[in-house]
């Protein structure tokens, strides 16, 4: 153990008496005054399934740092659920709680001086804030994925809330009774877990397994596994190990962990919110990551995953065939990922190549025959997007598109069009004022997204937005365009006709029309305040990961 602790600073000396009892009266003996305390971050809800189930696992992991010699300190964050708040204006507080949780926690362990972290994690946003916080602490510590839902069934067909957006489309198109979708709504989702396909909270699971803040297969499990448990129990005598050694976030996060990570992104044809989420983490690692490092990522790794919202298969389905492990070692065998070091003290390839493959399986394909030759997204620039954009490729193999813009000043305004089909096929949607600024919050379009697709219309329509996507939107799907509307970006010149042209293999994105000398009349937006003004001034472009913070630079050197 090192020999000076943070949590001596509150605990230790004649000074520190008032702390003390104030902490005996919470449990705390004099015995346990001579060990490290280690902070248990809880994103535990009962507003959503995600993370209903994360209180369960906290009592094994107080257990396993019990057992190792240190003292738990439980203390929770909040959690925006983007299924329940898709579509609302709830959706604008997703990406917002992102900085809050990673602030919170931060103020936590810096407050009390606390000696190493878990974060136990769920819903989206709670998973790259665990990640950010213990980049910016930099104390040892982990973080730990609460796991997915089991698929639900439907007409003897494995069904994710992906299929009830879709449902809501079909609906609209009357390719199915009300009763058909109310059937779907109640059998999506079984109980406990994150949304089953590769969408956003699966994709930020494996890609810091990829990093190496998560230990390899901990996340893989199951939400309603018995083996869930034991992974937690793991992860409390984990962390003991990881504060004995030292082993710091910034020790692991290098440049060649992120890259890592994109590559593991590509190769599951992941959710296009991890290029926001590692940007975001690299900036308050205080590594040298750009956006462009997606682009290569996508072109260098083909999917080798066929899993939703573009494939067959979902999470659960997964962990049987191998898990993250499978699919790692698929790619280190292809020379794709770098070996890097992880929070279990071992590298990644010694963890990769204890994989083991389920006979049979049909989930994890190789490289030499993948599923798709190239990832599932890819960055674009050009006359609409001088700063870039990300385009997301996946359940299409699309690389080009082109057509008439139609115009929305809002996603509500989109949906409502989709819904009173009046979107014709080789239309380009564009919604703009949705960014991290101009929304504020930079909403995800999955109520619209799966609205076209449930009409039949995912192949043939094109949708731009400065706001972003669920990682169970696809199609032809352009988002985190900027500069955005509301920064006086080229979509806020966009009229409906204007001709626009997308070409992945180029990485262009135009409008073929000169609009440089039309007139920007700022959006009149609601007049914001509390927590939503403090984001829209405070925050940064989609291209610099839409961050708040001012990021320590933990001098990484590694090129």
């Amino acid at each position: 153990m090192k020999k000076e602790i943070n949590s001596n600073a509150i605990k230790c000396g004649p000074t520190r008496a008032p702390a003390r009892a104030m902490l005996r009266a919470t449990g705390i003996n004099d015995e346990d005054f001579k060990k490290p305390f280690i902070a248990i971050v809880n994103t535990w809800s009962t507003v959503t399934p995600c993370n209903i189930h994360l209180n369960l696992l906290a009592e094994p992991l107080r257990q396993g740092i019990r057992d190792a010699g240190g003292v738990p300190v439980d203390f929770n964050t909040i959690m925006i659920s983007d299924g329940i708040s898709m579509g609302t204006e709830g959706m604008k507080a997703s990406l917002m709680s992102r900085e809050v949780i990673a602030d919170s926690i931060e103020l936590v362990v810096r407050g009390h001086s606390l000696d190493a972290v878990v974060v136990i994690v769920g819903c989206d946003k709670t998973i790259p804030a665990a990640a950010m916080a213990l980049a910016r602490l930099n104390v040892p510590g982990l973080v730990f994925y609460g796991g997915s839902t089991a698929p639900g069934k439907c007409n003897s067909k494995d069904i994710t809330i992906q299929n009830v957006f879709e449902g809501v489309g079909a609906y609209a198109a009357g390719k199915i009774t009300e009763s058909e979708l109310k059937d779907i709504e109640k059998q999506a989702c079984p109980g406990a877990g994150a949304c089953g396909g590769q969408f956003t909270a699966n994709t930020m699971a494996m890609a810091l397994s990829m990093l190496g803040l998560s230990p390899m297969g901990a996340n893989d499990v199951p939400a309603t596994h018995p083996d869930k448990l034991k992974e937690a129990e793991r992860c409390g005598k984990l962390v003991m190990e990881v504060l004995e050694k030292n082993i710091t976030p910034c020790s692991i996060l290098t440049e060649s962990a992120f890259r890592n990570a994109a590559n593991g992104v590509s190769a599951t044809a992941g959710s296009t919110n991890a290029v926001l989420h590692l940007l975001a983490i690299a900036r308050e690692a205080g590594v040298s990551f750009s956006i462009d490092e997606f682009d290569v990522a996508s072109r260098l790794t083909p999917v080798i995953t066929d899993l939703k919202p573009g494939g067959r298969f979902v999470a659960f389905d997964l962990y049987k065939a191998g898990g993250t492990r499978l699919v790692g070692k698929r790619m280190m065998e292809a020379g794709l990922l770098k070996d890097n070091p992880t929070v279990s003290g071992r590298s990644l390839f010694t963890e990769l190549g204890e994989a083991e493959e389920t006979p049979g399986q049909q989930v994890v394909l190789s490289v030499q025959k993948p599923l798709k030759p190239r990832g599932g997204f890819g960055i674009l620039y050009g006359s609409l997007a001088p700063e870039g954009c990300v385009v997301k490729l996946a359940g299409h193999g699309k690389l080009h598109f082109t057509g008439p813009a139609r115009v929305f000043e809002s996603e509500d305004d989109a949906f409502a069009a989709v819904q009173k089909k009046t979107i014709k096929p080789g239309d380009v949607v564009v919604i703009r004022n949705e960014g991290p600024s101009g929304g504020p919050g930079m909403r995800e379009m999955l109520a619209v997204t799966a609205a076209i697709v449930g009409q039949g219309l995912g192949d043939s329509v094109a949708l731009i937005t400065d706001g972003r996507f669920s990682g169970a939107t696809y199609g032809f799907m352009v988002g985190h365009v900027t500069p955005e509307a509301a920064k006086g970006g080229p979509i806020a010149l966009l009229r409906d006709g204007d001709i626009i042209k997308m070409d992945v293999e180029a990485r262009t994105i135009d409008v073929v029309a000169d609009i440089s000398s039309r007139p920007w009349i700022p959006s009149q937006s609601n007049h914001l305040t509390g927590a939503y003004a403090k984001y829209a001034k405070l925050v940064s472009s989609a291209s610099e990961g839409a961050v708040t913070g001012f990021p320590f630079q933990h001098n990484q050197t590694e090129k």
